[in-house]
């Protein structure tokens, strides 16, 4: 038989059912925050701002900046003068600067609709503590320029540092043709045929120095390579429609271009099984290659021709092709004596072996 409870049991009991009905509200205060619906470090603080303007919640806008310049009027602090019994805003005695301070910091918070609209609803719903506090810093915190601006702005900065940066390696690449016998002297001998030359050596009054000569000589020989030669690759003459800004204003236009060259190709050469032409079979052998479009451009015309000769675009041409080209490469290194020293000194000393020379 059992043995009957003692009072002291029963009062443990008691105790811990206490215990367990009590711990929520043990936490309460913990995880409470104050529901006043004026909180220090919003806003007015723990001011209401219609108070401290002078103004009803129903007040327009014109009415609250009627009462701020009349209040920023009377608390400027450098026309400020007190009088016996004077007070702040709102009848609190505060001082000319914090007067102020306070007065334009209610009137930025009702002179915007939105902040307003916030200003309000945590009058009315005081117990959303978190809320207001993100309301309030998402707003503070938000930048003042549009985003949109920025980006623009911003891409406006980099087509044209784009275009000046492509300018300069064309005049580059123009400087470096000028110097090479080939083209200098196929240069030369356009100008004297076309007359451009004596026109530089004109005589009399107009007599230039030599160096103004060789100058306008120099021009000349450039301007003709720039009209006669095609470059191509990564010193090409910049276009306009490469830079950034056109690029993205038409990518629209290149998407939906793409999507119909694709479905084309598919059309024609996977369901119709029509053959590939020149422009198809050398856009395979470039992707195979891994080249970009600038790249495989620069190409000679003689290499484009040995590569549709070959039937490059034919998966296994190009591996026996690949393999061939990495042969040769072998064979060239193998006979390069820059090559042989580099692997005499590989083999003999190496990189991170020590060696020490007794004298």
């Amino acid at each position: 038989m059992a043995a009957p409870f003692s009072p002291r049991r029963k009062a443990g009991a008691a105790d811990r059912r206490w215990l367990v009905l009590l711990s929520p509200l043990l936490l309460v205060p913990l995880l409470a925050r104050p529901a006043g619906a004026l909180v220090e470090g919003l806003y007015c603080g723990t001011r209401d701002c219609y108070e401290v303007l002078g103004v009803s919640r129903a007040a327009g806008k014109a009415e609250i900046a009627r009462a701020y310049r009349q209040l920023a009027r009377r608390y400027h602090p450098d026309r400020y003068r007190p009088e016996p019994g004077d007070q702040g805003p709102g009848g609190t005695p505060q001082s000319a600067e914090e007067a102020f301070l306070l007065v334009a910091t209610a009137y930025e918070t009702l002179k915007d609709e939105e902040t307003r609209k916030d200003y309000d609803y945590m009058l009315d719903h005081p117990e959303e503590y978190y809320s207001h506090y993100y309301h309030y810093y998402s707003r503070r915190l938000a930048p003042k320029v549009d985003v949109r601006v920025v980006i623009l702005v911003s891409v406006c900065a980099i087509s044209v540092f784009q275009f000046f940066s492509w300018w300069n390696s064309y005049n580059k690449a123009i400087s470096y043709l000028a110097t090479v016998p080939k083209y200098r002297i196929q240069a030369t001998e356009i100008a004297i045929q076309q007359g451009l030359l004596k026109k530089a050596k004109e005589k009399g009054r107009n007599k230039k120095s030599k160096e103004e000569i060789r100058d306008k000589e120099e021009n000349i020989i450039k301007n003709i390579i720039k009209s006669k030669i095609d470059i191509k690759g990564g010193y090409q003459k910049p276009q306009i429609r490469d830079l950034l800004l056109f690029q993205i204003i038409l990518a629209p236009f290149h998407l939906c271009s793409y999507i119909v060259w694709y479905c084309r190709w598919i059309y024609n050469f996977n369901i119709k099984g029509k053959e590939y032409g020149e422009e198809e079979r050398l856009y395979l052998i470039r992707k195979s290659m891994k080249m970009s479009k600038s790249q495989f451009d620069s190409l000679e015309d003689h290499q484009k021709e040995t590569f549709l000769k070959r039937e490059l675009w034919i998966k296994e041409n190009y591996e026996v092709y690949k393999q061939e080209q990495e042969e040769e490469l072998k064979k060239k290194l193998a006979n390069d004596p820059r090559w042989k020293r580099y692997r005499r000194w590989m083999k003999n000393e190496g990189p991170g072996r020590l060696t020490f020379v007794d004298d």
